[in-house]
């Protein structure tokens, strides 16, 4: 019973509660709000639209740069891998460019070395051989004793009779030059063919060199193509001379290099000392308005000065003494009251450092220097260093070996083919650096009398491979292998080898008469050596060509 009046009051109860007019208030506003609710909602629906819609263009623009990013990271990729590729072949081209250089100059250097002895005879000589008849062994043997071995006597006594003038001459010029203003001088040093006692043509010159150096307190400052200063290619084998003063060098002070204020002076020099006049510099043989050397300056100061030196001993002497060549200012002639004449040449020079390499101003009948940049540029002669390279040879060479007789030989072949169709590019320099040359390649026995013959064709067979090729260069310059006794300077050694065949590359009239000279000579040589060594009848003689 109580259990089914409970459930009947939880029943009443229950009914009371949900009856729909129990909240009337809340019940007659639900439409209203439901409205609102769905306008808000579409409200928000739009809202949530546009955010959609502006985060897929920031995505799509996202994606974009990205992309373009990732494409430009492709592109410097590839820049790079194709860079790495062109720094790969550069690298590998300036090796295979090494290489070849390397080779090239080891082949110069070394290719003169693989000229064959006797065993290669005449199989290896070029065109210009075909057809040459070389003379034997003993034709060669009699034409060197007739016609060249009895003129050494003869310049041993010219030497001897031309140095000891000399001396008294440059004796004389120190006399009356001014010790505190003129150049001092020197004692001569001999060079060339008459020195190294290969000289067979007459008339005998001998030549001599005379160093020179400024007045205190001014000295010399030399300057050459391989110096590490900018020559261009046909100032090589140049150099110049700057005349500077003696304190310069060891304070080394910039008051002349800066200009200094009016109220500024310098503590280490004097204002008067700062200053050079260009009257001052001129007098030191300097070009107009510079501090460079002036070769032609230099000629006409030694010429003078040896004018008034020989005025002063001339008394001492029964002969006269005249400049003999206008174009070689230091050509000198001894005239005898007999008729006689002695020519020699007495040239200025510098001494480069503390060397025996020096500046030439002039090159006494020689082509080497023909075409001079300037007046202030100055030919630099190893003429010391080649008699002594000969001499040093010498010693380890037999007994009356043949390289002297082959350079004689030769030498006298050209200048009488020059004496038939005139002067060529060819000179006796050009025969002796052959020579030079083939004495460092060939061993010493190579040079034994009895192979006169083969070393006189080894010669020719150089020197037409140097002609065809238009290269031909100098021994000193460029040569790593010269002998460490010489006490060469290694600035040299260390340079670029100088071609003296260079100025005939674009000089092709010059080229073709020195090649066609040299054709001509090979052509007579059998007939001028006869000539002078049996004196063949003139019909005979008149064979020889002359064109």
């Amino acid at each position: 019973m109580p259990v089914g009046l409970f459930r009947v009051c939880l029943l009443v109860i229950t009914a009371i509660v949900n009856h729909p007019l129990f909240f009337p208030k809340e019940n007659g506003t639900v439409p209203e709000n439901t409205e609102e609710i769905i306008q808000k909602m579409k409200e928000r629906e739009e809202s949530l639209r546009l955010e959609q819609l502006r985060l897929e263009q920031e995505i799509a623009d996202q994606e974009a740069t990205q992309k373009a990013l990732e494409k430009a990271a492709v592109v410097v990729e590839e820049s790079k891998e194709a860079k790495v590729r062109w720094d790969m072949w550069t690298a590998l081209s300036m090796v295979i460019f090494l290489l070849i250089e390397l080779w090239r100059q080891d082949f110069q250097e070394g290719n003169w070395q693989d000229i064959g002895g006797e065993e290669d005879d005449m199989a290896v000589l070029g065109k210009a051989f075909k057809g040459v008849a070389f003379p034997d062994k003993a034709v060669l043997a009699s034409f060197y004793e007739k016609r060249i071995l009895g003129t050494t006597g003869d310049m041993a006594r010219m030497r001897e009779m031309v140095e000891g003038f000399a001396d008294d001459l440059l004796e004389a010029l120190r006399s009356v030059c001014n010790r505190d203003a003129d150049m001092e001088v020197e004692d001569c040093v001999g060079v060339g063919s008459m020195y190294e006692n290969w000289r067979v043509r007459k008339p005998f010159v001998c030549d001599l060199i005379v160093p020179f150096a400024p007045p205190e307190p001014y000295c010399f400052r030399c300057q050459t193509w391989c110096s590490g200063d900018s020559f261009p290619p046909d100032e090589q084998g140049y150099g110049t001379i700057k005349v500077c003063r003696a304190d310069e060098d060891a304070t080394g002070c910039i008051c002349d290099k800066t200009k200094l204020g009016e109220d500024m002076l310098c503590l280490l020099h004097s204002q008067v000392s700062s200053t050079r006049p260009s009257s001052e510099m001129e007098d030191l043989l300097c070009f107009k308005n510079t501090q460079y050397l002036d070769a032609d300056q230099v000629m006409k100061w030694f010429q003078i000065a040896v004018t008034k030196a020989w005025n002063r001993i001339s008394h001492k002497y029964e002969f006269d003494l005249s400049f003999s060549l206008l174009d070689s200012p230091g050509a000198l002639k001894i005239k005898f009251k007999s008729g006689k004449s002695i020519a020699f040449n007495l040239t200025p020079v510098v001494q480069y450092e503390n060397s025996d390499v020096y500046f030439i101003s002039h090159f006494p009948r020689s082509s080497l220097a023909a075409d001079i940049p300037s007046s202030t540029h100055w030919f630099l002669t190893f003429a010391v260093y080649e008699r002594r390279f000969i001499q040093l040879v010498s010693k380890t060479l037999p007994a009356n070996a043949c390289h002297v007789s082959c350079l004689q030989i030769l030498s006298f072949l050209h200048g009488k083919q020059c004496s038939l169709t005139g002067p060529s590019g060819l000179t006796n320099y050009h025969l002796k650096t052959v020579l030079l040359h083939l004495l460092q390649a060939r061993p010493s026995q190579d040079w034994a009398p009895e192979k006169l013959e083969a070393r006189l064709q080894d010669m020719l067979k150089f020197l037409e491979k140097c002609l065809h090729e238009k290269q031909l260069y100098h021994f000193f310059i460029g040569n790593g292998k010269v002998p460490a006794e010489l006490g060469f300077p290694i600035i040299f050694q260390r340079a670029e080898p100088l071609n003296l065949f260079r100025p005939f590359v674009l000089r092709r009239d010059i080229y073709r008469k020195m090649v066609d000279t040299f054709h001509e000579m090979l052509r007579n040589m059998s007939a001028l050596i006869n000539e002078y060594t049996v004196r063949v009848p003139l019909a005979h003689t008149n064979g020889i060509r002359k064109e």
